[in-house]
């Protein structure tokens, strides 16, 4: 089972650029928080989340096809690279999402995006964020307009979950880490 720390070490063999070690802390949050509540391994799912972008930063245009070798020679398990190989389900291949974790996976993907962007616009930053105000931004298509929001709906609506109870979620999660996703009061 993949463990945080190794996770971070993985992820600092393939990645330099700040926004992605970011865009995974944030993911890492939310997956922690969704973890919580299926009641499954939190620091597991944490993990998972962490190490979700192995090859992006070097293969942006072959995401996810230079994830599985590299990962089994460092002696990750076929499930834990599966759980990332499904959150491009749709897009970049045809690993259907089947678990909590993967599914949970391919939805917050994209939300923690929308949720760090309107963070940022408030200056408390997510401290006192709530769904109403993130559901505001999450409608306004102009607003993080690169976030897919239809794939948002999709992982949600895998979950069998709202929208706005997932970003619930996850912003209560990352609320924990406000400092270490500079999302903390300026």
């Amino acid at each position: 089972m993949l463990t945080l720390e190794k996770a971070k070490e993985l992820l600092d063999t393939t990645t330099t650029e700040e926004h992605l070690f970011l865009h995974a802390k944030n993911v890492m949050a939310a997956m922690g928080g969704l973890a919580v509540h299926f009641g499954e391994d939190k620091e597991y799912w944490m993990a998972i989340g962490y190490l979700h972008d192995y090859d992006y930063e070097k293969y942006p245009e072959e995401h996810l096809k230079h994830t599985e070798e590299p990962l089994k020679a460092a002696g990750v398990s076929d499930e834990d690279i599966r759980a990332i190989l499904a959150h491009g389900y749709g897009d970049l291949n045809d690993i259907e999402p089947v678990s909590n974790l993967e599914k949970s996976l391919f939805a917050v993907d994209e939300l923690t995006g929308i949720i760090q962007a309107a963070a940022r616009m408030r200056p408390a930053g997510i401290t006192d964020m709530e769904i109403s105000s993130f559901m505001k931004k999450f409608k306004d298509k102009k607003f993080a307009a690169k976030c897919d929001r239809e794939l948002i709906k999709r992982g949600c609506e895998m979950l069998g979950m709202e929208v706005k109870d997932v970003a619930s979620i996850c912003i209560e999660a990352m609320k924990e880490y406000a400092d270490e996703l500079g999302l903390g009061a300026k």
